[in-house]
């Protein structure tokens, strides 16, 4: 994983502080651990704010790169590891925490990254970036239905009670909303303490888990619009130099007559082809 600076938690710090605030006492609605572990940590607001609910008995673990003066928990439960290799402990925890982790990792380490939180804990609170969601450092953008494939082959199956409850919420950054599942050992589906799990598994639509966030959703469309705008002037630029060009003589001047047209056509394929069809 790349190191990730100051300046990139400071960014997030705000927006991850009011999602936890929203989404802890949702989690512990379906799951009351004694103890957790957040792997892929950064500051550790997630476990900041677990302690702040009465759970003390906690571990963050993330890069070296985590600069500990910024740690919202004590450095003596902060782990530093590189997540790239498996993570081995000689304990178990109650819950396993991942979010928006899993894509700042080589697609070679997804299984093993799966593996390592399996291992720690029978019940796992998980998100990941989507395909083209964009942000520091995403090498493995994948739709929900990788990962959950990867959960399955250690016997792990998807609970999606989370994203109705945050998905309106002005308060959740809209990653969270959009990829959230928890995940849990199934044969722990049938201990009392889980019956609220059980009973959302059973209503969990599988063939409705990828989902795009419509605050991501009009990110990208705006993107887009600005990009075709943009791409307009150059396509209308390029007829007008194109009109001019004479190519009548094969010449330096012709050769960069033809540039503005190649550009126009690659610009055309890019933004106009999908829509020129579907019209």
């Amino acid at each position: 994983m790349q190191p990730y600076t100051e300046k990139f938690y400071d960014a997030m710090r705000e927006g991850t502080i009011r999602s936890a605030k929203e989404i802890i006492p949702i989690v512990l609605e379906f799951v009351q651990p004694k103890s957790v572990i957040d792997v892929g940590c950064g500051a550790g607001i997630w476990l900041s704010a677990l302690r702040e609910c009465g759970i003390e008995d906690i571990l963050g673990v993330d890069g070296e790169y985590v600069c500990q003066d910024q740690l919202e928990i004590p450095k003596e439960l902060f782990l530093a590891f590189d997540l790239t290799k498996p993570l081995v402990l000689d304990r178990k925890f109650d819950l396993a925490i991942s979010l928006e982790v899993a894509e700042h990792l080589p697609p070679e380490c997804a299984t093993s990254f799966v593996d390592s939180l399996t291992q720690l804990a029978p019940v796992i609170l998980f998100s990941a970036a989507i395909p083209f969601q964009g942000g520091t450092g995403h090498v493995n953008e994948q739709w929900i239905d990788y990962w959950i494939e990867c959960f399955r082959d250690k016997n792990y199956v998807p609970v999606d009670c989370m994203r109705s409850q945050i998905w309106r919420n002005s308060c959740v950054e809209y990653w969270y909303a959009q990829n959230m599942l928890i995940l849990i050992r199934e044969e722990y589906l049938e201990l009392e303490e889980y019956s609220l799990l059980k009973t959302a598994s059973n209503r969990t639509n599988f063939n409705g888990l990828p989902l795009v966030h419509p605050q991501k959703y009009l990110e990208m469309a705006e993107n887009y619009a600005a990009e075709r705008k943009v791409a307009q002037w150059y396509i209308s630029e390029a007829e007008r130099y194109a009109e001019k060009a004479d190519l009548r003589n094969r010449s330096l001047r012709e050769v960069l007559a033809v540039l503005p047209f190649l550009l126009k056509v690659s610009l055309q394929r890019r933004f106009f082809k999908a829509s020129s069809l579907s019209s």
